[in-house]
């Protein structure tokens, strides 16, 4: 019989948090060249420890460093890879309502591990400072978000062949989560667009040529997260966070995970954080494909939203989480905000204290329907 993992936790988290203004304005501060890298460090270690004390203090087991080093939750750490540089487009990702701020990357070389990824220092100082009890989580983007792509067409300028450049992005994901674990890692999450990004374009795509290409980007992404997975730890827990857009509480993709959830259920992960806050997600149907695929893997509901400040009746989410179970055993289900409260720097719509009310809110009602949270 295989062991469910304890982690991810019963109640768990996505891993960003709202930046303090004091942090807001050194970085502004340091943009502006009026304070150095070395006073804009302090500030975030001063920031950072004072948001895992207070992770600690509100009941959470996992804690992160609320991604206070990152403007972007994913554009930072793709910089950091060798191989891959900034850009600054014209225009921004195209949201529901609103644009994001214009950054991007490109591939200017073969895609290696870049043994000096300001990363692992981060990593470094958030165990360091993590109490005995709590659990130290990193978090990155998954290294789908770098083929992506809308047309059949490979155009990556130093690769002329998809497989190669699947095959060396894997390496160099398996070696930076090797050095994780290396630096005392046991618990990391892959964050994910593309999963989001493939159940709109595939829900509205007009021809089956559309549906086709969508369907390979999806048989590449599995190819290339099962290929980092391989020879992994045992000990380490690699989640996944399938997110449809986070930015100044704005959303950016709708659709069911029906399209996707056999390629989800073919990855060797060991649990998924799946939004459910809003019915841009669908019903619950699509976790009972998950299951089958290996009773082992935990889904960590989304079901508290990230975005407002509103609090969710307990009595609502402890019903949305029992209609779940009827696709999915209780014991492989946990609960979390539906996202970040911060993918990047700007943030959410709420207060601090009402991003805190949330993260009690998922605690107190977790422990009300799992004997074991």
């Amino acid at each position: 019989m295989t062991i469910i993992k304890e982690i991810p936790f019963r109640y768990d988290q996505v891993g960003s948090f709202l930046r303090p203004d004091l942090l807001k304005k050194a970085r502004v501060d340091f943009q502006n060249q009026t304070i150095s890298a070395a006073e804009l460090k302090a500030v975030e270690d001063a920031a950072i420890i004072d948001l895992i004390n207070k992770q600690v203090e509100n009941g959470l087991k996992a804690i992160t460093d609320g991604e206070f080093r990152r403007s972007w939750w994913h554009l930072d750490f793709l910089w950091g890879l060798n191989g891959v540089e900034q850009t600054t487009p014209e225009h921004g990702y195209q949201f529901n309502q609103v644009e994001t701020r214009a950054a991007s990357y490109q591939i200017t070389d073969k895609v290696t591990f870049n043994p000096e990824h300001p990363f692992f220092d981060a990593f470094t100082f958030l165990k360091e400072h993590t109490p005995e009890g709590a659990i130290p989580k990193a978090t990155i983007p998954s290294p789908t978000l770098l083929f992506n792509r809308k047309s059949d067409t490979f155009t990556y300028a130093s690769y002329t062949d998809e497989a190669v450049f699947i095959d060396d992005l894997a390496k160099a994901y398996h070696q930076t989560i090797l050095k994780f674990y290396e630096l005392g890692c046991r618990y990391l999450q892959l964050d994910d667009t593309s999963w989001g990004m493939y159940t709109g374009f595939i829900e509205n795509a007009k021809t089956q040529d559309e549906i086709n290409h969508w369907q390979q980007q999806c048989e590449a992404g599995v190819a290339v997260v099962n290929k980092l997975l391989e020879g992994l730890p045992e000990d380490l827990t690699i989640t996944m966070h399938v997110c449809r857009g986070n930015y100044k509480s704005d959303w950016a993709i709708a659709g069911p995970y029906d399209h996707v959830t056999t390629y989800l259920a073919q990855l060797n992960i060991d649990g998924y954080f799946l939004e459910y806050d809003d019915d841009r997600s669908g019903g619950f149907e699509p976790l009972a494909q998950i299951y089958k695929n290996g009773p082992a893997k935990k889904v960590v509901l989304g079901l508290v939203t990230s975005k407002f400040a509103a609090l969710e009746s307990a009595a609502n989410l402890t019903s949305r989480i029992n209609e779940a179970s009827s696709y999915i055993p209780l014991e492989n289900l946990c609960l979390s905000p539906q996202c970040g409260f911060a993918s990047t720097e700007e943030g959410n719509h709420l207060t601090e204290d009402e991003q805190w009310a949330k993260v009690r809110l998922v605690v107190d009602t977790a422990k009300e329907v799992w004997q074991d949270a």
